[in-house]
């Protein structure tokens, strides 16, 4: 990871606040200097609200005794006193958002860090809004943890600290009357943090929700209104909204109550103190001025105390979204233990009695394949919808690892190569075409292909014949395409996705219902290039359109997770089979 320290290996971590709290704080350690300096303006800011209340024993002293000197030092004191405390706020302030702000950055690195390396089970199971809310809006909540809260945390409970010491300082006696209160404070702050995490783990599951909701809405937009969908997902939206508002008025309400009920238990102690003062007895020999600024002393933490109870919200918030930040850092990397690279492979491909099933799927999605593709040579999966194609051609760059069985390319089983190392000698193209919103050029030359020269991108999007439509654009290879593609059909994002897979020149070809999006000119250019780019090459081609893969050198009908029949394509239509019945189907329909 590139911030913050590793995560502790996979599993759950504890519940316990302190566990997280830890954990936290550990990303803390590389801005120790700054925190330090955070602490250093807490301490002074507590220093001055302290000695604000001490002053005032020689307000009193300058009221009684007003002489030119004791109004210079009462001036001057008043100034330096708020002087001092100013320079506190500014270095506990800044200092702490320093901190809390790298914190956050190298949070939300290690979390996309960690995504990028999280095998494809995961994205499976987790919604893609849901992971865009973690980065966001959960990382936004350990912010408020790592920075208002703990400012407050330490300004104002240093500052009740400083209050305390002077008051057990002047009287001990009268202290120990206001402290009475204290357990039923921590009584009233126990019950609202145990509350404020509950709720705020809702909340953090309802902004996934919402998250969720509006990004396949926008994303879907066309579908929506083309079928009538706008009610539908503004109730579905409606919805997840509404229960997000629920939760968040009852974290406050929360809020809203446990404060004015501290703040009158501070009360009652201050009423209870100035009772007890009275006495002569518990008064002792102490001047007006000494009780004057012990009662300023006891009435000046009423604030500090409701603000580090009211922060409680904001920590368990934090709390909770650290805690579901680190079970996404927890989680397993895929397997990569190989550690056999090569810069190219001739291309051999091995299949022996593979099997594979989903993680929560009893049945397996394939079962006991056997093929072999000499290197350069062309195979092509057929088969109904749900046969096991796709599942098949995935297990080769590893998307997913098969359960039974063995895989070799070269002689080498995938777990010995490196997965950078496997993946380098694969090209893949699939029906569901993926763009980025940036160039042309920058989508045909992406990721590892970025170095390449203009010419030679220029030269695989001439093979893709995605040159008659680029060189109409009005900044040809330097066009935005916008989301995803928007600017371009169907046919021309396909021939894009081919021309990335003709850029790589990888010794492996996986073309995933390449053609599916072309119209019939398009295919058959495509079809010229496609048979110029596999000469030896390995391709392994799942073909819907029967018409396109009728060179192919071995043909393998697929159903239900079996191999029924192989060979090429006349030895097939002769054999009168399964092959010959799509075939006849799709023949029929095209008449």
């Amino acid at each position: 990871m590139s911030s913050g320290p590793e995560s502790e290996g996979p599993g759950k971590i504890p519940e316990g606040s302190w566990h997280t709290y830890k954990r936290l704080l550990r990303y803390v350690k590389p801005f120790w200097i700054a925190f330090t300096l955070a602490i250093i303006g807490n301490v002074i800011y507590a220093a001055a609200s302290t000695g604000m209340a001490a002053a005032m024993e020689y307000v009193i002293k300058a009221i009684e005794n007003p002489t030119d000197q004791n109004r210079l030092i009462l001036t001057l004191l008043i100034v330096g006193v708020f002087a001092f405390r100013g320079l506190g706020t500014f270095m506990s302030q800044y200092f702490i958002s320093y901190v809390g702000r790298n914190v956050i950055n190298a949070l939300r690195t290690d979390v996309f860090d960690r995504m990028l390396t999280l095998p494809s089970r995961y994205f499976d199971d987790n919604a893609a809004g849901r992971l865009v809310s973690k980065l966001t809006f959960n990382v936004e909540q350990v912010a408020e943890a790592a920075t208002d809260a703990i400012t407050i945390t330490f300004r104002e409970g240093l500052t009740i600290v400083g209050l305390l010491g002077y008051m057990l300082y002047t009287n001990w006696k009268l202290t120990l009357v206001f402290l009475a209160v204290g357990p039923l404070i921590g009584a009233v702050v126990s019950y609202a943090s145990k509350r404020f995490r509950k709720i705020s783990k809702r909340i953090q599951g309802s902004m996934g929700d919402i998250t969720h909701v509006a990004s396949e809405s926008i994303s879907g937009y066309r579908v929506v209104r083309t079928f009538g969908g706008e009610d539908f997902e503004r109730k579905r939206f409606q919805k997840v909204s509404e229960s997000n508002l629920k939760q968040s008025l009852k974290m406050s309400s929360t809020q809203a109550i446990s404060v004015p009920v501290i703040q009158v238990l501070v009360a009652i102690a201050i009423a209870a103190l100035v009772w007890t003062m009275l006495s002569p007895t518990i008064r002792g020999e102490m001047s007006t001025g000494q009780l004057v600024a012990f009662i300023t002393a006891a009435t000046t933490m009423a604030k500090p105390i409701r603000q580090v109870t009211s922060v409680h919200s904001k920590i368990q918030k934090g709390l909770a979204a650290a805690y579901d930040v680190f079970e996404t850092l927890d989680e397993r990397s895929e397997l990569d233990f190989g550690i056999f690279a090569p810069q190219r492979v001739k291309g051999d491909i091995e299949f022996r009695d593979v099997g594979f099933s989903y993680r929560d799927q009893l049945d397996n999605v394939l079962n006991n394949i056997s093929l072999t593709v000499p290197a350069g040579q062309s195979v092509a999966l057929v088969g109904r919808s749900g046969s096991g194609k796709s599942t098949l051609v995935s297990l080769l760059p590893r998307f997913y690892d098969y359960t039974d069985g063995e895989i070799r390319i070269d002689g080498h089983l995938l777990e010995d190569f490196t997965l950078q190392a496997l993946r380098a000698q694969i090209a893949l193209v699939t029906q569901s075409v993926v763009l980025f919103n940036d160039t042309i050029a920058a989508n045909i030359a992406y990721g590892a292909l970025r170095d390449c020269s203009p010419e030679a991108i220029r030269d695989a999007a001439d093979k893709a014949h995605a040159l008659e439509f680029i060189d109409r654009m009005p900044e040809g290879l330097n066009t935005m395409i916008g989301d995803n593609g928007v600017m371009l059909s169907g046919g021309q994002r396909q021939r894009l996705a081919i021309a990335r897979a003709l850029l790589k020149d990888a010794p492996i070809l996986i073309l995933d219902e390449a053609t599916s999006a072309l119209d019939t000119e398009s295919e058959r250019y495509i079809q010229n290039a496609m048979e110029t780019v596999m000469k030896g090459r390995t391709t392994l081609v799942i073909a819907h359109r029967l018409s396109t893969i009728e060179n192919a050198d071995c043909i393998l009908v697929m159903d239900n997770g079996r191999i029924v029949e192989s060979g090429r394509h006349q030895e097939l239509l002769d054999q009168g089979g399964a092959y010959a019945q799509l075939h006849q189907m799709q023949f029929s329909e095209h008449a």
